[in-house]
């Protein structure tokens, strides 16, 4: 479906694909973090849990603006019959 010369189903599938590479630095974060805290690197792996903590936050985010990408096509959508 179209809103304004945007497709919002490709727009859909962008913010998708955003997330998939979010979700793949993600879990390198949270191997990371496990490897310098086996190494008892606290400070850095304090610094890594963040990381992955910002990460799931703009995970959240990108799910947000993909539920509202859907509710706000369908908003300005009119049905006649012809």
């Amino acid at each position: 479906m179209c809103k304004d010369g945007i497709n919002a189903e490709q727009l859909n599938s962008t913010i998708e694909q955003i997330d998939e590479a979010v979700a793949l630095c993600r879990r390198w974060t949270h191997r990371v973090y496990h490897q310098v805290e086996e190494d008892n690197m606290l400070r850095t792996a304090a610094k890594m849990r963040d990381a992955q903590a910002l990460l799931d936050d703009i995970r959240a985010l990108l799910e947000e603006a993909s539920e509202l990408v859907l509710k706000e096509s369908a908003d300005d959508v009119t049905v006649q019959v012809v």
